[in-house]
């Protein structure tokens, strides 16, 4: 299991993997924080995304915005690289229904799943684990990530299609 971006949310959220008994490889762009989370956590520190999803089969990603995900994704040490076939990336950004069909297309590709899955409650709700979390994607994939989703999520919905769970998400922004 891996997971990209300790922030505020992230990083709460990739304890809760981490208490659950997963095994977690983490990368985050500021080294220092992701050296925090591994002396309150058990896990392993990576020094990029391809590191840290290389052998994962759900890697969980909650970066900033669409630039982010690109790179993350598709740049010099990105998952792209490394990913394996029949794993699943979970997106919790919230970005644009744009790039998480983009990214649909391009995991697709490489026989890879993909979930738009952005978050809501707060940081209160990922230290609690009780994030909402509106998804769009394959209804297999949805299925197949519903235990681990469970560590972090209370109420876990598959909204529709790819780029559904982004447009939910914008709905409730607003």
């Amino acid at each position: 299991m891996a997971f990209i971006g300790l922030g505020v949310m992230g990083y709460p959220m990739a304890g809760h993997l981490s208490n659950n008994g997963y095994d977690v490889s983490i990368f985050n762009r500021t080294t220092s924080k992701a050296e925090d989370w591994i002396k309150k956590y058990n896990g392993q520190l990576c020094l990029s995304p391809a590191e840290a999803s290389s052998n994962a089969d759900f890697i969980m990603i909650c970066v900033g915005k669409d630039e982010d995900l690109k790179e993350v994704f598709e740049g010099k040490n990105g998952i792209l690289k490394t990913v394996k076939k029949n794993a699943i990336i979970i997106d919790h950004t919230t970005a644009s229904a744009e790039i998480a069909k983009y990214l649909y297309n391009k995991c697709k590709e490489i026989n890879v799943g993909f979930l738009d899955a952005p978050i809501s409650g707060g940081q209160a709700g990922a230290v609690n684990g009780k994030l909402s979390i509106m998804i769009g994607g394959d209804e297999s994939h949805y299925k197949n990530s519903l235990e681990v989703l469970r560590s972090y999520g209370k109420t876990i919905k598959l909204i529709g299609s790819t780029g559904s769970g982004q447009l939910c998400k914008m709905v409730n922004q607003i």
